[in-house]
């Protein structure tokens, strides 16, 4: 299928796979209060409430948590040298921070957000529906030997390019059950190693991530013991990384960060399938409204976010349907078409989307590395066009005007999420540095 995109002043720059900014005609005030959407901002205060039950357990399951009682967080860093070498040094630029999921405990990345609450959540509510947890009893029962062996009977399934499969796996092995991720081509080697040692079954596919999901899909529809994670369509993935805005919201305050009209935020979001970026971006309008302003970024040959929301296509359009080839080093966000429900919710409540190419990607990952000793995979370090894209570019400064923030930008705070990164081995971590250095 061939779709022509409609005229706007990112299509040429999309179809020939230079670094862009589009900006969402459709985005508007209190989208949130939406009625009308498949979900509900009370469920965000329900998913916060979820981790704070599961905080026992999941400290019990995981060691590196007993210093956080179980709650798993990230810090906010506020950029220095890194600034100055990326090139936001002037005051207009406002405050620039880095929500560091990259060295996210557990699973390494922001999908421990997501897949590690999907899998407690879910064995929260097996145990209770089979009588294993009664009510009132200790939840930390559930990382004991008896439940270890009920939970042994199921299997967690789930289909990944990397992160997510290695949050979930992570997770399902921690509480006995068995695990098995589909992984399309592109892959790292690092990670299908790291799962096969945990004892994960790993089925790596010749095709690309949506092939990958839809196998998974296939094979667990077929086996009631199957569980299947649905990075797609999931509520439970989507609401996991949702909570992570409180979280962001008390750093902000502890850092004196004021968010309102006249101090607006931004936030920049690595997308992939959608899934992540659009739960912390719901999360944020929940909590600060109108006053944050939240951009996805994605590769040049996989802005499948991009491509199908600039369309105004009811149908979801892939990155091949404009000529694209959905190639990138940036393994996490190699989507070639985006969630439909994702799509659905950020119709209205994203302000929009930019791109970058891969050597950037490595540029800033080197840079990240020497200024401020933040480690940082490929696709973590897209978020840190973002800064330069609202105040710098073209379409930019329009949305800037149409949103009359334009004389608030020296007040503004912009936060680029690192999504990960802390994982990756010496060896890889050191090819990383080995080819910014030949970029130049």
């Amino acid at each position: 299928m061939t779709i022509e995109l409609p005229n706007d002043p990112a299509r040429a720059d999309v179809l020939a796979a230079r670094p862009t900014l589009w900006t969402n005609g459709l985005y508007r005030e209190n989208a949130i209060a939406d009625a009308s959407l498949p979900l509900a901002p009370s469920q965000v205060d329900e998913a916060e409430a979820n981790w704070k039950r599961l905080a026992p357990l999941l400290a019990a399951c995981f060691p590196e948590l007993d210093a956080t009682a179980g709650a798993i967080r990230s810090d906010l860093i506020e950029l220095d040298a890194l600034r100055e070498a990326l090139g936001y040094g002037g005051a207009g630029f406002g405050r620039v921070f880095v929500k560091a999921d990259s060295a996210l405990p557990v699973a390494g990345s922001i999908k421990a957000r997501g897949g590690v609450y999907e899998v407690f959540v879910f064995a929260e509510e097996l145990a209770r529906r089979e009588g294993l947890l009664a009510r009132g009893q200790d939840i930390r029962d559930l990382a004991g030997p008896d439940a270890r062996a009920f939970f042994s009977r199921y299997t967690i399934a789930v289909g990944s390019t990397g992160n997510l499969g290695l949050s979930v796996g992570i997770a399902a092995r921690a509480l006995g059950f068995k695990a098995t991720v589909h992984m399309s081509s592109d892959a790292k080697a690092w990670k299908v190693e790291r799962l096969r040692k945990l004892g994960v079954e790993v089925v790596q596919h010749e095709a690309d991530y949506t092939t990958a999901v839809e196998m998974a899909r296939e094979v667990a529809a077929s086996d009631p013991s199957i569980y299947f994670v649905d990075d797609e369509q999931s509520r439970r993935l989507f609401l996991g990384y949702s909570a992570a805005a409180s979280e962001l919201a008390g750093q902000l305050a502890a850092c004196g960060v004021t968010v309102d009209a006249d101090h607006p935020l931004f936030l920049y979001l690595p997308c992939g399938i959608g899934g992540a970026p659009g739960g912390v971006a719901y999360g944020a309008k929940k909590i600060f409204g109108d006053a944050v302003h939240c951009f996805f970024v994605e590769p040049v040959q996989s802005p499948c976010a991009l491509v199908h929301m600039m369309s105004g296509s009811q149908d979801l359009v892939s990155v091949y349907d404009v000529g694209l080839t959905n190639d990138t080093e940036a393994d996490g966000m190699a989507v070639a078409r985006m969630s439909a429900f994702v799509a659905t919710v950020m119709r209205e409540m994203l302000a929009g989307v930019f791109t970058v190419d891969d050597a950037s990607l490595f540029r800033w990952l080197r840079l990240a590395h020497e200024t401020q000793a933040i480690r940082l995979e490929p696709s973590a370090a897209a978020g840190f066009a973002g800064p330069h894209f609202l105040v710098d570019h073209p379409q930019g400064r329009a949305f800037a005007e149409r949103w009359k923030i334009g004389d608030s930008l020296a007040r503004a705070t912009h936060v680029v999420w690192t999504t990960g990164g802390s994982f990756v081995p010496q060896e890889q971590f050191d090819a990383f540095l080995k080819m910014a250095a030949e970029l130049g």
